[in-house]
């Protein structure tokens, strides 16, 4: 198997969404960073996506950041 190959099938991988970021206000494309903790591609910043009726992306608070730094990444 190619090493182009392997590249596709990782980025097919990688859950993506379009949102509005509530830090820079910008409707972007958002990556995900683990389970429901998206990374705004425009400002960098990370939101949590929460769902009451319509999707929302919210700023992450401290104790979230702090829980998303000692998360392991997926390989």
């Amino acid at each position: 198997m190619s090493n182009n190959f392997k590249i596709i099938k990782f980025f097919n991988k990688i859950d993506t969404v379009n949102g509005k970021c509530e830090h820079c206000g910008q409707d972007s494309i958002l990556v995900a960073v683990v389970t429901e903790f998206y990374r705004c591609t425009m400002c960098g910043e990370d939101t949590r996506q929460h769902i009451n009726g319509s999707i929302r992306y919210l700023q992450v608070t401290e104790d979230e950041k702090k829980w998303l730094r000692n998360q392991p990444s997926e390989k």
